[in-house]
């Protein structure tokens, strides 16, 4: 029933995709971020959904008569570098054989990404592509915090198989980041019965989180509560609720989730932490060894660790997005990947500065703040995880870049209704003339 149900809604899309390629993003990051076809059990599990979605939103993006130019933004052009230079690591890679499957896979997120920038232009379609990733996040995160009320904390939350979130650590944070986005649609929603909602989805993503046993998102969560706090208006309040609300989740929590995250200050005796820190040195070593073009893909085997980790017994992946950047692709895409996060802020404290005392534009200010605190789950939990290509943080990146264009744009047009127009007469005024009088006995 859900293979049907999931091919009915896709081909059912696609004449609407025709019609408006922004569909097709929608589309598209419905599938690649939710990936529903997983949680079929028939053919769906292997259909090629995205492909088809892609490829008919190329079509409609070419013959379409909509707006569709790439905005040349600092963000853009940063994009456009850290993509340009992953070809160049892949041409260089140490396993030029084995690199092939992800450098496709990349290379396929990127051009969506691309196609985002370009047809994600007004505020209905950034009022889409949020709750799109809201609904297909937020599926697994009510789901898992059901789940984990009902086991009472003691069985792990997964992430759908096969997939960027199918592990504990990474579907936590997936989650995570999706809680900020879920309270900005909560502030903005004129429907009472769509901000309970969101209340209760909220909470039981926070369930979630908390049932994944992932010590990681334990510390995004702590660097996001701190963030709002900093940000919020209302400190005691903010604080009030934080006093409340995490004492009373983690008394609900079994005693070996407490001892999960006690190995947070005992790092020193875990094993999976010290096989991060073995990882993270390899790639370090090996980023001294070739500072400009890294190891390329898939440099995560037992000749690279026997050369340039501490442990070469000890193989893990790169558990990092910041150490997955340097080590395969150098000290050059390591900064052009944190330029481009920097760059993604100064343009959400633009949009901020811009619109915290204008009421037309309290969706963006919200918005903008919102993506800040997602992007802080990003920076903090995937300090500890390889997610350096999961799609989401770079759709949130497109989201702010739209956001910032729309307004810019309407400040401009305020400002122009702004200046009074000079006036003008309709009709030329007679040129003032002298008349010389006549010289002579009779001018007397």
């Amino acid at each position: 029933m859900r293979d049907i149900l999931v091919t009915l809604i896709v081909f059912g899309s696609l004449p609407f995709i025709f019609k408006k390629p922004y569909i097709g993003i929608l589309m598209w990051v419905w599938i690649s971020v939710m990936n529903p076809h997983t949680q079929g059990w028939g053919f769906a599990t292997s259909f090629p959904f995205a492909a088809i979605i892609a490829g008919v939103t190329l079509v409609s993006w070419v013959f379409t008569k909509e707006p569709r130019d790439l905005p040349l933004t600092p963000i853009t052009w940063v994009l456009l570098a850290f993509v340009l230079w992953i070809n160049v690591t892949t041409v260089f890679a140490l396993y030029p054989e084995l690199v092939y499957v992800q450098w496709v896979k990349v290379m396929k997120i990127m051009l969506m990404i691309f196609l985002t920038l370009m047809l994600i232009k007004t505020k209905q379609h950034i009022q889409l592509l949020i709750w799109i990733l809201v609904i297909s996040l937020g599926y697994y995160g009510v789901k898992g915090g059901i789940f984990t009320i009902k086991s009472g904390g003691v069985d792990l939350v997964l992430g759908p198989e096969g997939t960027f979130i199918g592990g504990n650590n990474e579907i936590a944070l997936a989650i995570i980041m999706t809680i900020p986005l879920m309270h900005y649609l909560q502030v903005t929603s004129q429907n009472k019965w769509t901000r309970r909602g969101l209340t209760i989805a909220i909470f039981l993503c926070a369930a979630a989180a908390l049932g994944s046993y992932s010590r990681g998102a334990l510390l995004a969560i702590l660097a996001m509560g701190g963030f709002l706090w900093m940000k919020s208006r209302n400190k005691a309040s903010v604080s009030l609720l934080i006093l409340l609300v995490i004492p009373v989740a983690i008394m609900f929590m079994p005693d070996k989730w407490g001892e999960r995250m006690d190995t947070i200050n005992t790092y020193e005796e875990d094993g999976s932490v010290q096989g991060r820190f073995n990882a993270w040195w390899m790639a370090f070593n090996l980023a001294k060894d070739r500072p400009l073009v890294g190891g390329g893909f898939e440099i995560y085997e037992p000749q690279i660790f026997s050369r340039y980790a501490p442990d070469p017994t000890d193989i893990h992946a790169a558990h990092s997005i910041y150490f997955q950047s340097l080590g395969e692709h150098g000290f050059v895409g390591l900064g052009l990947f944190l330029l481009l996060g920097i760059l993604a802020w100064r343009t959400g404290t633009w949009i901020i500065r811009h619109t915290e005392k204008l009421d037309e534009y309290k969706w963006a200010y919200s918005l903008a703040t919102m993506i800040q605190v997602s992007l802080i789950g990003y920076i903090v939990g995937g300090a500890f995880l390889s997610l350096l290509y999961f799609d989401v943080p770079y759709y949130l990146m497109a989201a702010m870049v739209a956001t910032r264009i729309v307004v810019e744009q309407g400040l401009k047009k305020t400002a122009k209704l702004a200046i009074p127009k000079k006036r003008t007469n309709l009709r030329p005024q007679p040129r003032a003339t002298s008349t010389p009088k006549p010289i002579g006995k009779n001018s007397a």
